[in-house]
C-alpha cells in the first residue's frame, strides 16, 4: 500500500521510532526528527527520512505526529518561539501521541484552529511492545471530522481507537488509566511480596492470582517479580519497559487534574509518593514495576 500523504513525525523515543516506522510501512512517506542522533539513526535504517529540525521536517507534510515526553515539549513544540504552529497551512492535521497535562492539549488545540489546523490529541497505551507491534491503543480527544481522518494512521500503528471527547478529554482518559495501572501494579508487588515473605513460590502465586480476582495486566503481562514471566522486565534486571519517572510524570498529572476540579483520588496521590520514593532510591530510570523494590528488603 502507498499514499499521496507526507507525514512528519516527530520524537523518536523507545515509543515514537517504532511507530513511525510503523507509518513507513504502512506506505506514508515520513518525514521525521529527533534531538537524538542515535533514535535518528534508528528509523533511518527502516527507510524513514531524517531531517535535521522539526521546522525541517514538516516541509510539506500534510500530517503532522508528535511523541514528546511532557507538556512543556509540546508547548513548546508548537507555540514556543519559532513554534511549528506559525509555519503549518490551514488544512494541516496535527496529532499528538503525547501524554500532558489536558489544559495543554487544549491551550495547543485552541491555537491550532485559530489557524484553521485540525487536531487532534492521541495520547497511547500499550507500551514498547505495542509500539513495535503496531498493537497500540490510541485514547483520542478532539472533534470527529478530525479523527475520521486521522483514523488511517492510527489504524497502522495500532488496534484499538477509543474516542472520548473534545480536545484534551484523550489526556483525562489517559491519565485515568495509568493512575489505576501504577496502584494496580504497586498493590500487585506487595502482595506478592507478602506471600513470598510468608515461603509461597512467587511463579505459582502469580499463577493463581493470575487466574483468581485479582487477574490484572501486572499479574499476567509485566509482573513484578524476577523469573515468574520471562519477558517482563523484572526478569531482565527491570530494564525497559515504562520507566519509573514516566509513571512517576503521569500520576502527578492525575493529582494536578483533580485538584482543579476538586477530585478526591487518595490512592492515586499514594501510589504518586510511592513512584516518587522508588526514584528516590536510584530506580527512576527503571520499568515502573520495580516499586515492588520498595516491599522487599531492597527497598
Amino acid at each position: 500500500m502507498s499514499t499521496s500523504e507526507r507525514v512528519a513525525f516527530i520524537g523518536l523515543g523507545n515509543m515514537g521510532g517504532p511507530m513511525a516506522v510503523n507509518l513507513q510501512k504502512a506506505g506514508y512517506a515520513v518525514s521525521a526528527f529527533d534531538l537524538s542522533a542515535d533514535a535518528l539513526g534508528k528509523v533511518r535504517e527502516q527507510g524513514v527520512t531524517a531531517a535535521t529540525s522539526a521546522s525541517a521536517a514538516i516541509e510539506g507534510a500534510q500530517i503532522v505526529i508528535s511523541m514528546l515526553p511532557a507538556s512543556r515539549h509540546v508547548e513548546a513544540l508548537y507555540l514556543g518561539e519559532g513554534g511549528l504552529m506559525g509555519s503549518l497551512p490551514a488544512g494541516t492535521l496535527v496529532i499528538d501521541c503525547s501524554t500532558i497535562a489536558p489544559a495543554s492539549a487544549q491551550k495547543v488545540a485552541a491555537a491550532a484552529k485559530a489557524r484553521g489546523v485540525a487536531m487532534i490529541d492521541a495520547p497511547v497505551s500499550g507500551g514498547v511492545a505495542g509500539a513495535a507491534a503496531g498493537t497500540l491503543t490510541f485514547i483520542v480527544g478532539g472533534d470527529v471530522p478530525a479523527l475520521e481522518r486521522a483514523r488511517p494512521l492510527l489504524q497502522a500503528m495500532g488496534k484499538n481507537i477509543f474516542h472520548m471527547g473534545e480536545a484534551g478529554a484523550g489526556q483525562v482518559a489517559k491519565l485515568c488509566n495509568n493512575m489505576a495501572l501504577g496502584v494496580i501494579m504497586a498493590v500487585t508487588g506487595e502482595a506478592i511480596a507478602l506471600g513470598v515473605a510468608h515461603g509461597l513460590d512467587p511463579k505459582a502465586l502469580s499463577q493463581m492470582m493470575a487466574v483468581s480476582t485479582s487477574r490484572s495486566w501486572a499479574t499476567e503481562v509485566c509482573n513484578p517479580w524476577p523469573g515468574v514471566l520471562e519477558n517482563a522486565p523484572s526478569s531482565r534486571g527491570y530494564a525497559g519497559g515504562f520507566g519509573n519517572d514516566l509513571m512517576l510524570k503521569d500520576l502527578g498529572l492525575a493529582v494536578e487534574a483533580a485538584m482543579g476540579i476538586g477530585a478526591t483520588i487518595p490512592l492515586g496521590e499514594m501510589a504518586r509518593n510511592l513512584y516518587a520514593m522508588n526514584k528516590q532510591a536510584g530506580r527512576g530510570g527503571l520499568d515502573f514495576s520495580s516499586v515492588v523494590k520498595l516491599m522487599t528488603n531492597e527497598g
